[in-house]
């Protein structure tokens, strides 16, 4: 019966075979858990605003956004799907379905870079009619892709924190994260004409500034149900104020929001740090679904070579650092 002990010259037979089969490339395909969604980004002018800054230079909410979606891109494994879509008036338009991330690369990137405030069909900014008409999409598509809407929770025109709108769907149906945009500061917000070219800046003789219910004209959508509640009426951040022309992060409006559909929320920090807790984001297996994966078996296939090389040749050098350390004869007596 021959031996089936790893002799040295085995070893290096293993780890030569395990190179080769590395430098050939297999691959399998498992069952990974991977973020699977569409990323709405709002498009309306209050995302014009520049209170985010990279190289030294302002920036814009917008701007800001894009910037740390692409860092995401890069850092989200291979597997992802990532779609886009964009928010203005109430409603949410899809771009682009989820497409994987890695073979897509730069069609996610183009896309993404073609996005900007001139795809805004109309000047009023419904945020939490923009979040249901997103969930909506994902709930009638066959995947289920999880939502991603990044806004600054600016509503144009401004809502009565005492009859908002009220969600017909069932929350926590589709997982979502609502990403907050924008500094807590109030800062004028950019005019622009319908070919993007800046106007300078809105004037509070411009803009509406009292809730539409209050007034009594009709909704953009008739006959729509509303949240009647006595919370907060003097002391929330999105309470009309007379100063609708200047724009800050609605923050507290955005949690309420998240909270009541089941999502979660995040505030969209500047740099690097925005764009890493964002890929962490999405990283969490809420946000992800069970996608059938190629995984290269390159990197383990080196390592094991790596080790069993490791292992052929490791008498050679204990040997060696042995003759180089003490003399065979006396091995507390260090060679000349």
């Amino acid at each position: 019966m021959r031996s089936t002990k790893l002799t040295p010259r085995r070893a290096l037979s293993l780890a030569t075979a395990c190179l080769a089969l590395a430098a050939w490339g297999p691959t399998v395909t498992l069952p990974l858990a991977r973020f699977h969604g569409i990323i709405v980004l709002d498009v309306t002018q209050s995302m014009n605003v520049e209170d985010y800054s990279a190289d030294e230079r302002p920036r814009s909410r917008l701007d800001a956004a894009r910037l740390a979606l692409h860092e995401t891109l890069q850092a989200l494994p291979c597997g992802s799907r990532v779609g886009w879509g964009v928010f203005t008036e109430y409603r949410t338009l899809v771009l682009l379905a989820p497409l994987e991330t890695c073979a897509h690369f730069r069609e996610l990137g183009s896309t993404l870079d073609s996005i900007d405030g001139r795809m805004s069909w109309a000047g009023r900014s419904e945020i939490a009619k923009g979040i249901f008409w997103a969930l909506r999409q994902a709930d009638v598509m066959p995947d289920k892709p999880s939502i991603v809407f990044i806004t600054d929770g600016h509503e144009a025109p401004p809502i009565n924190p005492r009859h908002r709108p009220h969600y017909d769907g069932k929350p926590g149906t589709i997982a979502g994260l609502i990403v907050g945009a924008g500094g807590l500061q109030p800062m004028p917000i950019p005019k622009f004409d319908p070919a993007g070219r800046r106007l300078g800046y809105w004037r509070a003789d411009e803009v509406q500034q009292q809730d539409t219910y209050s007034m009594g004209r009709a909704t953009s959508v008739g006959q729509e149900k509303l949240v009647e509640t006595e919370e907060e009426t003097g002391t929330a951040d999105w309470a009309t104020s007379g100063n609708e022309h200047m724009s800050a992060l609605r923050e507290r409006y955005l949690q309420v929001l998240a909270q009541e559909l089941k999502l979660d929320y995040l505030r969209l920090d500047t740099g690097s740090a925005g764009a890493h807790a964002l890929s962490h984001a999405l990283g969490r297996s809420a946000f992800a679904q069970r996608i059938p994966t190629p995984v290269s078996l390159g990197g383990p296939l080196a390592t094991i070579a790596l080790a069993l090389l490791a292992w052929t040749f490791r008498p050679a050098f204990r040997a060696a650092r042995y003759r180089g350390t003490a003399s065979p004869r006396n091995p507390g007596t260090a060679r000349p």
